[in-house]
């Protein structure tokens, strides 16, 4: 049953939702993958998926006749929502897109900004037990409207060697240029460094368990990653006029995933509180995955009673969520004061479910309050920034003695005399 707190009475730790961090075991265990993928290539990645996952595979990479397979597997109504998907995300994340700028408006020199894609990007995405086809899209397009020009999937197989149909139709609606039949931290592995048929990548980005996080860690600096994701987190600010059932509903919807996941409510109404408690029990009962979201709800899920609405944004601060939900009346006039959070849903008719499909802000969040200083996957996660500057003679010869007085302040004489040595004819 989930705990009823008070909002006087939390302890800063208890306001935070956990520090997941890996265990010196999957430390170690991720250090033995990431050496055999590095010494073994190919046929460790085989070896992996074969331990890991439970299938034996010949081929890594998926075929043309695999996706032309898929394109007939995929009833025709999914294929509808999953471009209308694509279309809304891709709508969305357009407007993420930056322009370069010049100065030009001081005699003799020019300086600007030039964004450009990364090249070569790693998307991860689990399988759970079907590859997820909606972080494709979230993953992939930004990468694709960026300019990213190859994106390299990988996805655990199901155990007869083969990659879920609407994965596959996913992957190519976002323009994925190669998919790989691995996963976990040997897949990590073999984007970080390359293998015989897995290319060598400069960023790896995607969600993933701890065996993922910990690897993606490990190869950070011999490539770039997003974030490291921890387990999924709701927060539902809920005022006492809200609807019990669906917020249980809502809170649910993300302890299903995981038994890590967490499932927050903050309220200002004991009444409320007492009754969403009773509709998450009652909701359990007929949920699939009840063992999971038990496990989530009684070991990390919380309601938090506040004695205002000024209290309950307090708490969201605090606590930094990945997913947040307003369902008061008024939400736009809560929205200004909320400064930490992943994706905010305004609202009683805006479920997290949305933002995970359909809508087209990014699914792919920070996590475990990281919301404090972080933000969702976009556009920008898959560019780089470059300043440039050109000064004539004049303008050089200008500034050369601030330059070399700036430079040996510094102890640096080298890079004074680089400065001064362009006056002389």
């Amino acid at each position: 049953m989930m705990r009823i707190l008070d909002f006087d009475s939390l302890s800063p730790e208890e306001f935070l939702n956990r520090d997941i961090r890996a265990e010196e075991d999957v430390s170690a265990a991720v250090d033995e993958i990431i050496r055999q993928v590095r010494e073994g290539g190919d046929a460790a990645l085989r070896d992996c998926t074969r331990r890991f996952d439970g299938a034996e595979i010949t081929d890594l990479w998926v075929s043309a006749g695999e996706f032309d397979a898929a394109r007939k597997a995929v009833d025709p109504y999914f294929m509808e929502t999953l471009k209308e998907a694509a279309e809304n995300i891709r709508r969305f994340h357009q407007r993420q897109r930056h322009n370069d700028f010049v100065l030009t408006d001081r005699a003799g020199m020019v300086m600007g900004q030039r964004w450009t894609p990364i090249e070569r990007v790693g998307i991860c995405v689990p399988r759970s037990p079907e590859a997820f086809p909606s972080t494709i899209l979230m993953n992939a397009i930004p990468a694709q409207i960026a300019g990213v020009e190859d994106i390299v999937l990988v996805t655990p197989p199901r155990p007869d060697g083969t990659v879920s149909p609407e994965a596959l139709v996913a992957a190519e609606l976002a323009e994925v240029t190669d998919v790989f039949k691995i996963g976990g931290a040997h897949a990590v592995a073999a984007l970080a460094y390359g293998t015989e048929t897995v290319p060598r990548v400069d960023k790896i980005v995607g969600p993933g368990g701890v065996f993922v996080a910990t690897a993606k860690r490990k190869v950070f600096g011999q490539v770039a990653i997003d974030m490291i994701a921890g387990p999924s987190e709701i927060l539902v600010l809920a005022d006492g006029k809200s609807n019990p059932q669906w917020v249980a509903a809502d809170l649910l919807s993300q302890a299903e995933h995981d038994p890590l996941s967490s499932a927050v409510l903050v309220t200002d109404s004991r009444e409320l509180a007492e009754a969403v408690q009773a509709q998450v029990e009652a909701q359990l009962e007929t949920l699939p995955r009840r063992k999971i979201a038990r496990r989530s709800i009684e070991e990390n899920g919380k309601i938090i009673v506040a004695g205002s609405l000024d209290k309950a944004v307090e708490a969201v601060n605090r606590i930094a969520p990945e997913h947040l939900e307003l369902c008061v009346d008024e939400p736009f006039i809560l929205l200004p004061r909320i400064r930490n959070a992943g994706s905010v849903f305004l609202g009683r008719f805006t479920p997290e479910a949305l933002g995970d499909y359909f809508a087209g802000p990014n699914h792919t969040l920070p996590t475990s309050g990281t919301a404090r200083f972080s933000s969702p996957l976009g556009v920008d996660d898959f560019m780089k920034r470059s300043s440039f500057l050109c000064y004539d003679r004049g303008a050089l010869c200008a500034c050369a003695d601030r330059i070399a007085d700036f430079a040996r302040r510094e102890g640096l004489e080298g890079h004074a005399r680089s400065a001064v040595s362009r006056r002389d004819p």
